[in-house]
């Protein structure tokens, strides 16, 4: 039977590992690899796949979109099927921040939107697959890729309660509330009608 102190060394190994994926700067990556110029001087400086959109380039886009969800998956996938699940969770958490606070870019990274619907999927994909669709909806309604982050989040919470365990439950707030904290800002200009709509060189 593993000890206390075998259990939190496995918990901490989980969660650097979720650290380091999640702080793997995919929008960053593919913009230099493709020859894009410097994603920190184009719209927002973000590394997500909003601000890759804005170079003009819908292929890197797409794919920083799709590997900045895959290593929230994968982190989770990892820690479940080697540590349990405590250990998937604690993965998840230290996705998302690697992503928001990855320490190559000086803890400056992305708003972890992707990132999020990846680890939602992982951890409990009828949530995950719920929130991909609420998040398509309000994208192409709004053409507004922060309100679609916003509304994805906001519906995440009833979604994981309906169908998935506490602990799930109150990860899932917290994602939620970390979300709506990296878009406080873009909240403020939704609010004020000044948000740019998809495609726009503004932040």
């Amino acid at each position: 039977m593993p000890t206390l102190e075998t259990t939190a060394t496995v918990l901490a190994l989980w969660a650097l590992i979720g650290y380091l994926l999640g702080s793997i700067p995919f929008g960053l990556i593919l913009t230099r690899m493709m020859g894009i110029r410097n994603l920190r001087e184009i719209g927002s400086g973000n590394i997500g796949a909003t601000n890759v959109l804005r170079t003009g380039n819908r292929t890197a886009a797409a794919l920083t979109l799709l590997l900045d969800g895959a290593k929230g998956a994968v982190a989770v996938l990892l820690a479940r099927h080697f540590a349990g699940e405590d250990a998937a969770q604690l993965a998840a958490l230290l996705a998302f921040l690697g992503h928001c606070y990855p320490v190559w870019l000086g803890f400056s990274g992305g708003k972890g939107v992707a990132t999020f619907l990846g680890i939602l999927l992982a951890l409990v994909w009828p949530v995950g697959a719920l929130c991909c669709a609420t998040w398509l909806a309000a994208v192409a309604l709004s053409r507004t890729s922060s309100y679609g982050a916003l509304v994805a989040a906001a519906f995440s919470t009833p979604y994981m309660f309906l169908t998935a365990r506490m602990e799930a439950f109150i990860l899932g707030i917290l994602l939620t509330l970390l979300i709506y904290w990296h878009h406080r800002t873009n909240l403020a200009r939704i609010r004020a009608g000044t948000e740019p709509r998809i495609g726009s060189q503004k932040p």
